[in-house]
């Protein structure tokens, strides 16, 4: 069944003189308010254990405006600037409810430079876009169509680093789930090997930050020689951020293009959960972690799963896919990394990889069918447990080892107390 969900749809454009003006200065007013709100806040909580709501920021950007120092305020459109508050209050609201950190200050130069804009904040006309206190539409690149018959119900307009303008347009858009297939696949994360299907074919790592690695070293030692403050040094910088800019475009393209294809060929995706943040830890792979992005490439595969009517498992972190036998179901005590192939006591070779991908397949299917949670539960994985007790040291032939310590019963497959 078709599903009614909210879409952004992000498009280069190219401004005027005056528009890329009118921008900044929005940009920096918009930081502006955020910060002072939050100055504002945390000077009342800490000094008088005090709230302010939402409401009483918005007044006092009223009265911000007219002060004679920030007047300037009024010359932007006041809409991003309430959109500024709201985030605001966001950030307020997930930091109490233990969700977030405590809300941070915006920096001019390490922040994105971003404006919210509401409907009263723009005009759609004719497919043209037009925001407050601008006589022009913005000069956009449609690289693709807007879903038909639908209009944006809220803009974004953000600058990034390397001086690229980008409008986001947030719509209503309708998904139709793909048809139903018989599909599916484990998916072993690497780096030699960006992923290992279950089907036994190796995704290659494009290693998109190492083909541009020596260029942006070059780049890099450029702008350590200007002088900080200069035009040069400015030019130095946007440089260096292009190279990135184009590295993290490169990537996302091809994480797009993979998704995308597993999303379509199978009806189930088994993945593992990687805690990257520890695993960049490791100061010899962290680079080659950072750069495989397996983050992005499991944030993609949850949406468009979600989208398009597929099945996505996550199997705990702590299920030795890699150590298990995939034929006998032993469980090896130790396998450094630098083993890509072993052999089991019962005789079966196993590339390192290809077998963890499978004994992932087949420890998500029967997760799946057994109706355990795709998702493991948190104190299980702070004890070393995966999303089912986990105590045997043996999984039988065609179910890999599920760390079951009781009997599992479902209407597909019957999981004895030894797996």
């Amino acid at each position: 069944m078709a599903q009614q969900v909210k879409r952004a749809f992000k498009y280069r454009f190219y401004p005027t003189d005056e528009q890329a003006a009118e921008l900044s200065r929005t940009f920096g007013c918009v930081r502006l308010v955020y910060n002072k709100a939050l100055q504002e806040r945390t000077a009342a909580w800490y000094g008088e254990q005090r709230r302010i709501s939402y409401v009483q920021s918005s007044a006092a950007l009223t009265r911000w405006k007219k002060a004679e120092e920030l007047a300037f305020l009024t010359e932007v459109s006041s809409v991003p600037l309430q959109q500024a508050l709201r985030h605001l209050q966001t950030a307020f609201t997930n930091f109490f409810a233990k969700r977030a950190k405590y809300p941070r200050f915006k920096s001019r130069k390490k922040s994105r430079q971003s404006a919210e804009y509401t409907r009263s904040g723009f005009t759609w006309r004719d497919g043209g876009l037009t925001l407050a206190k601008m006589a022009e539409p913005l000069d956009i690149r449609w690289s693709r169509p807007l879903p038909e018959g639908t209009e944006p119900t809220t803009v974004t307009v953000s600058r990034d680093s390397a001086g690229r303008w980008f409008v986001s347009l947030l719509c209503e858009d309708t998904i139709t789930p793909a048809p139903a297939t018989d599909g599916a696949v484990g998916l072993d994360a690497g780096i030699t090997s960006l992923v290992t299907l279950s089907t036994g074919e190796k995704i290659a790592n494009p290693k998109h930050e190492r083909r541009d690695r020596a260029r942006l070293a070059r780049a890099q030692r450029e702008l350590s020689r200007k002088a900080k403050g200069s035009a040069n040094r400015e030019k130095a910088r946007r440089r260096v951020a292009r190279i990135h800019a184009r590295i993290a475009d490169r990537r996302r393209d091809f994480l797009h293009k993979l998704t995308t294809r597993l999303v379509r060929e199978n009806q189930t995706v088994v993945i593992e959960d990687l805690t990257v943040r520890n695993l960049l830890k490791n100061g010899r792979l962290a680079r080659a972690i950072s750069d495989a992005a397996w983050t992005e490439l499991r944030s993609m595969l949850e949406y468009k799963c979600a989208w398009y009517g597929r099945e996505l498992v996550v199997i705990d972190r702590w299920f030795p896919s890699s150590k298990l036998c995939g034929a006998c179901g032993t469980v090896r005590e130790k396998l450094p990394l630098n083993v890509r192939r072993w052999t089991c006591e019962c005789g079966a070779v196993h590339d390192r990889d290809g077998n963890a991908a499978r004994n992932i397949l087949a420890a998500g299917l029967a997760v799946s069918a057994c109706g355990d949670g795709v998702r493991p539960q948190r104190e299980s994985s702070r004890t070393g447990r995966s999303s089912v007790k986990q105590e045997a040291q043996r999984a039988t032939a065609g179910i890999p080892h599920l760390w079951a310590g009781e009997e599992v019963k479902c209407s597909s497959i019957t999981v004895p107390p030894t797996l």
